[in-house]
């Protein structure tokens, strides 16, 4: 290992100087106990990767997820471990894992990526549930913090701009869906596969399916309510049956078309942070945001409704200088 390291690498897992580092490769001093120590550690490592199968440690991975995971998922994880893990390894060392990510070409933001990957990856690799021989406790990711992301406000609609949008909707059909992503906060995924038997009319709920294959409730208004009753009337699709006679690419087609009548952000994402904004300005707490929407947890209802903390802040302020 002495031979296949350079001089800055040796001294960035030894913490030695390069100097010294260059004088024993060079033959000019004896290595210490703490270099020797480090290059053996190095050494079982090299040869535990080579033990195992890379690509296989990918494969088990990826076979442990399908189960309530969409194919985008596993289409993310296989295209970030694919480019990672034969870079890296299955057992390498914290300074070589943050020089890989310090290394990458790309923004933060895909920085950030290769970490959420390759950190549910070796978070996995080092259980028992992998069925590896690896110890928990020499987990290489839980020396590594995550890039930091920057904490852009993201857009949403106001209230005006989502009426502009159903008002300009081509048909009763695509009045029913925009209404229904901004009132429901619903997932294209969860949009496009309501069934007619789904739909609660008393308690104006739909019963949807959403990540990680949990069941939840989607709430709606008298508004999507009178949409949707009157879509239902034209198209009369059978109780077990999608009430939508398009899926998931002609959601996405009819609302790049309405984009570019309309020169708004019209997507299932927009909808989604505009069903949080348009609650947290009506006055309701994000916890109850949160259940609403059916998000895993408060951090990204708090980042959707960022802007209207400040906007709500904004009415109290009085500039200090008069």
């Amino acid at each position: 290992m002495l031979n296949k390291l350079t001089v800055t690498q040796l001294a960035e897992l030894s913490k030695l100087s390069k100097a010294y580092i260059s004088q024993v490769k060079n033959g000019k001093r004896p290595p210490s106990e703490k270099l020797i120590q480090i290059l053996r550690q190095l050494d079982n490592n090299s040869n535990r990767n080579n033990g195992h199968d890379v690509n296989k440690a990918i494969e088990l991975f990826l076979r442990t997820r399908r189960d309530g995971i969409s194919p985008k998922t596993i289409t993310f994880y296989r295209s970030y471990l694919s480019k990672a893990i034969p870079v890296l390894g299955l057992y390498p060392h914290s300074v070589s894992l943050n020089k890989y990510l310090n290394s990458l070409p790309c923004s933060v933001g895909g920085k950030h990526a290769y970490y959420r990957a390759i950190s549910v990856f070796y978070n996995w690799l080092y259980s028992a549930r992998s069925g590896f021989d690896f110890n928990s406790r020499e987990n290489p990711i839980d020396l590594i913090d995550p890039p930091k992301k920057p904490k852009h406000i993201l857009p949403s609609l106001k209230l005006e701009q989502v009426i502009s949008l159903i008002d300009r909707a081509n048909s009763i059909r695509d009045k029913a869906i925009i209404s229904l992503f901004c009132e429901s906060g619903m997932r294209l995924s969860e949009l496009v596969n309501i069934k007619r038997n789904e739909i609660d009319w008393e308690s104006n709920t739909i019963r949807v399916i959403g990540k990680g294959n949990k069941e939840g409730y989607a709430p709606f208004g008298d508004m999507s309510k009178g949409y949707l009753v009157a879509w239902l009337n034209e198209y009369n699709p059978e109780p077990n049956q999608k009430v939508w006679d398009i899926g998931f690419w002609g959601v996405k087609s009819m609302l790049d078309d309405l984009k570019s009548k309309t020169g708004l952000p019209c997507n299932p994402h927009t909808f989604r942070r505009t069903f949080a904004c348009l609650l947290r300005k009506q006055g309701i707490d994000t916890m109850t945001i949160k259940d609403l929407g059916r998000w895993e947890s408060l951090e990204m209802v708090q980042r959707y409704t960022r802007s209207i903390t400040f906007q709500d802040s904004m009415k109290f302020y009085e500039a200090p200088l008069g």
